[in-house]
């Protein structure tokens, strides 16, 4: 059974005047569909406007569908009755990490969460330290959070949602304020979850580096799923993608005008390693 189900999923931003008369409509997401397994690392690609961060939102109920459905976990979202179950089951990381710390003292903030759905005070010791130990932070929780870099902010933030032990995690954007060593300690503390702890991580982004290691990723256009496959599937098509001014990750670029300049690379290389790998390959049979 999919963890995250949508069937034809709509939403439309209403824009009204003062007496309440509708000015216009903007159709954020336009009947979607996709299933998301138990566990999967997923991203979600696309241009600001695309869509992707309104079905982030959907995902944890922060917005219901104006035509559709989404399921969390058997739910249905639209249903007030699951609101609270649905966030318990899929917490959610925002772009800024300040927009999510609220507390003086890294453990109190990780704590936060916890203590907000009634959590016994033992437990909430244990989950605090599992959570930050987790995501390398231990060592700094009796930390202000003030004096953490962007990247540990962000991992504290990721803390604060694993202390409430979702089956998910959505990350809209979780990246996007960091610089690349904060980028990669994000995306490697979140990798650890998802294989440690089978956690369902749903990685919404713009940097096309980052999706290289996840299980599917969609592509997402005007509100529609434009494109889906594994990575390799995706990034295969570098002309296509370019016609649609999306990029792809530098090294996949770097192969394909090699390619296209008589070197006989492999198809939709997508790490610098497996770059190496090939020119090393090939220099050996003298084909360089």
């Amino acid at each position: 059974m999919a963890f995250i189900k949508s069937k034809d999923l709509v939403h439309e931003y209403i824009r009204r005047d003062e007496e309440g008369n509708v000015e216009s409509i903007q159709t954020a997401l336009d009947h979607v569909n996709l299933n998301i397994e138990p566990g999967q690392f997923i991203s979600i690609l696309g241009h600001n406007g695309s869509g992707k961060s309104t079905f982030a939102k959907h995902i944890n109920a922060l917005l219901t569908p104006s035509e559709g459905m989404i399921l969390v976990d058997g739910m249905n979202t639209s249903d007030e009755e699951y609101t609270f179950s649905v966030r318990q089951a899929a917490g959610m990381v925002f772009q800024n990490p300040d927009n999510q710390i609220i507390a003086s003292v890294v453990d109190e903030d990780v704590a936060f969460g916890p203590e907000n759905i009634g959590i016994p005070t033992d437990q909430i010791i244990e989950r605090v330290e599992n959570a930050l130990k987790m995501v390398g932070m231990y060592k700094y929780k009796s930390h202000s959070p003030n004096k953490l870099s962007g990247g540990q902010k962000q991992r504290v933030a990721i803390a604060g949602v694993m202390a409430m032990e979702p089956k998910c995690i959505i990350l809209d954007e979780p990246t996007a304020m960091l610089d690349p060593d904060g980028r990669a300690d994000v995306l490697r503390a979140v990798h650890e979850l998802n294989k440690l702890k089978h956690i369902t991580v749903i990685l919404i982004t713009h940097y096309m580096e980052e999706v290289v290691d996840s299980d599917y990723v969609y592509v997402m256009e005007k509100g529609k799923i434009f494109m889906e496959g594994k990575p390799r599937e995706i990034f295969k098509d570098v002309e296509k993608l370019k016609e649609h001014s999306l990029d792809v990750p530098q090294v996949t670029l770097l192969a394909h005008e090699l390619k296209k300049a008589g070197v006989p690379l492999s198809d939709c290389i997508l790490t610098r390693q497996e770059l190496v790998d090939e020119l090393v390959k090939i220099k050996k049979g003298g084909q360089i």
